[in-house]
């Protein structure tokens, strides 16, 4: 394994976790000089902001560890393609390297839909795309496709409760 798979395996375990927490599962560290100074994960449900992507989550652990703002000796790992807002933090905390799993063709801008790190800003940084691509794209379609599943299901069960309601109307009211 080498040293860009084992921080995407830490990224991957994060995008997991949010998984589990009914988050669509993304996940990111930074790392610098060999060591992951900054973790983060999608929690956009849970704390009901849209700030709290795992990009910005990690890039703000890592300045916070690191004492201060510029990460120029820093690399980024996550699941899924940068957003737009993601990437501008990429390039104003002045990340060197972007490594990035699945290509995300709705919001990706690193590349997919555009590639923020093309115009000409104060900071360029590099990007890995397509770090293990297939486990990273694994977990984002498994997850929606239990949300599909899950959903449909819950359709169905309504549709029972509403047909129960109408076939006895003496049991429940009928609104």
């Amino acid at each position: 394994m080498t040293e860009q798979e084992k921080y995407m395996k830490a990224a991957l375990r994060l995008a997991k976790k949010s998984a589990e927490e009914g988050e669509v599962p993304v996940g990111c560290v930074v790392v610098c000089d060999g060591k992951i100074v900054g973790r983060g994960r999608n929690r956009r449900e849970t704390k009901k902001t849209a700030l709290s992507h795992a990009e910005i989550e990690a890039i703000g652990k890592a300045c916070k560890k690191l004492g201060g703002w510029r990460l120029h000796r820093c690399d980024l790992y996550v699941t899924l393609e940068p957003c737009p807002m993601c990437a501008g933090a990429i390039i104003n905390a002045r990340i060197k390297t972007v490594y990035y799993g699945a290509d995300d063709p709705k919001a990706g801008s690193c590349g997919s839909l555009i590639n923020l790190f093309d115009v000409a800003y104060n900071h360029k940084p590099d990007i890995v795309r397509g770090l293990m691509k297939d486990e990273c794209a694994g977990v984002l379609t498994d997850f929606f496709r239990a949300l599909r599943k899950k959903r449909k299901e819950e359709r169905r069960l309504l549709r029972e409760q509403s047909g129960d309601a109408l076939q006895n109307p003496e049991t429940e009211e009928v609104k």
